[in-house]
């Protein structure tokens, strides 16, 4: 084992993963996501008529406000809202609802590492449940790199707090996509060895944020079929409620 963790997890091993979907009544489409002991939920209002200033009308607009656990919202939560609205912009097909804005909202429910990464998958799977048109489903995840020079995937809140740097990462998931086929490959290369988002906290070299993207692209095939499964067994379940 490269190095020891005060959970007994191997460096490439994930937290225990839980998804939910339609958790609120009120909002078009809601889920929770849960990765260890850290939790988000996610709210999805709209797609409703009219766009913010300095937005295009041509295309759906998209807000996202992030709620702390506690407090005020500040520098930090303020990056995020910035990072999830690109992200979401890149995800979705901006062309079939123009001139709407949809709001996301994300509730913090608990903080033990990895957090927007947890959100970003909370998000994506709030986004099904609300049928926004997706050109293709996403995952997240957290690459944190130690002083040893070790790379351990989904950091807990203290693990976090003792790494050099750590990056979060955002990958494509072409297995369920709208998109024509062709349309899933950049340079002839296929979309799932894209990457959409790339956030890096500390510093690191070159060769360790590539070491860092490897490891993230190969871990997020777990995230990717609990995603899947996630969605597809609610759609039937709720399939099997309307028959």
């Amino acid at each position: 084992m490269e190095t020891d963790r005060k959970d007994g997890r191997t460096a490439n091993q994930l937290r225990p993963l839980a998804c939910t979907r339609n958790v609120l009544n009120r909002a078009h489409g809601s889920a929770s996501w849960s990765q260890g002991e850290t939790k988000v939920l996610a709210a999805v209002y709209g797609p409703k008529a009219g766009t913010k200033k300095n937005e295009n009308p041509e295309k759906a607009c998209f807000e996202v406000i992030w709620k702390p656990k506690t407090g005020q919202i500040g520098k930090a939560e303020k990056e995020y809202e910035m990072i999830l609205k690109r992200t979401v912009q890149s995800i979705c097909v901006l062309n079939v609802h123009p001139n709407t804005t949809t709001s996301i909202i994300i509730q913090v429910v608990n903080d033990d590492g990895a957090l927007l990464p947890c959100a970003i998958n909370a998000v994506c799977a709030a986004l099904v449940d609300a049928g926004i048109p997706l050109k293709h489903l996403a995952v997240a995840i957290c690459c944190s790199l130690a002083e040893s020079g070790h790379i351990l995937l989904d950091p807990s809140k203290l693990e976090e707090q003792k790494m050099k740097a750590f990056v979060y990462l955002v990958f494509p998931n072409s297995t369920l996509s709208v998109l024509p086929e062709e349309s899933l490959k950049v340079r002839g290369e296929p979309m799932e060895h894209g990457l959409i988002t790339s956030f890096t906290h500390g510093v690191m070299s070159v060769d360790d944020y590539i070491r860092c993207l490897e490891r993230g692209r190969a871990a997020t095939g777990k995230l990717s079929d609990f995603l899947r499964r996630s969605l597809q067994s609610q759609v039937q379940s709720d399939s099997s409620k309307l028959g």
